[in-house]
């Protein structure tokens, strides 16, 4: 197989950060489509790292978060699960599925994905929940005994769930990517 041009992977970077920053910005001005709006991020990042373009898919991500903050003035806020994890979590998983081989190395890299996603879940409720206007463990009295229960042991299990996804969705955009000539 011959080596892609630098032309081919800056082409498809910029496709990438194109749609990427069309997601955000269209879900942070439409509330109901925020996660929507994460998730084709998600998807279009990983369209350079499909060719193994991690320095595209870096630039992507950082050309991604910039413009859809330079877009999004008002909603910045929305923008921070993004820029602290889901748009780096498929940059992640492919160094994940590159370089590490034995399982018990798959079960640390996990453990270690899951306290991060645990971490920014509790950064949100703590540090933006106010700003939301949640005033978070006093309005909700379950929530002040069990919130590290909830999100350690919760979020842990959606995060295994979604992690799974993300590795699959990633096959499934190798593969229409593969197609593409270069």
């Amino acid at each position: 197989m011959k080596k892609p041009l630098k032309s081919f992977e800056i082409a498809l970077s910029a496709i990438a950060c194109a749609f990427a920053t069309i997601a955000l910005t269209l879900g942070t001005y439409v509330d109901v489509l925020l996660a929507a709006g994460y998730l084709l991020g998600v998807f279009a990042l990983m369209v350079p790292l499909s060719k193994e373009f991690v320095w595209g898919n870096a630039l992507a991500f950082i050309g991604a978060s910039l413009l859809a903050f330079l877009f999004n003035i008002g909603g910045i806020l929305k923008l921070v699960p993004f820029m602290i994890f889901f748009g780096l979590h498929p940059l992640v998983n492919f160094f994940q599925k590159k370089y590490i081989r034995k399982f018990p190395f798959h079960l640390l890299a996990f453990a270690v994905k899951a306290l991060w996603f645990d971490g920014v879940i509790l950064f949100l409720w703590f540090m933006l929940g106010p700003l939301f206007g949640i005033d978070g463990l006093s309005f909700y009295p379950f929530l002040q005994k069990n919130l590290y229960y909830i999100v350690f042991f919760g979020g842990t299990v959606v995060f295994a769930a979604y992690d799974y996804m993300i590795f699959l969705c990633q096959r499934s955009v190798n593969a229409v990517v593969r197609k593409i000539g270069r």
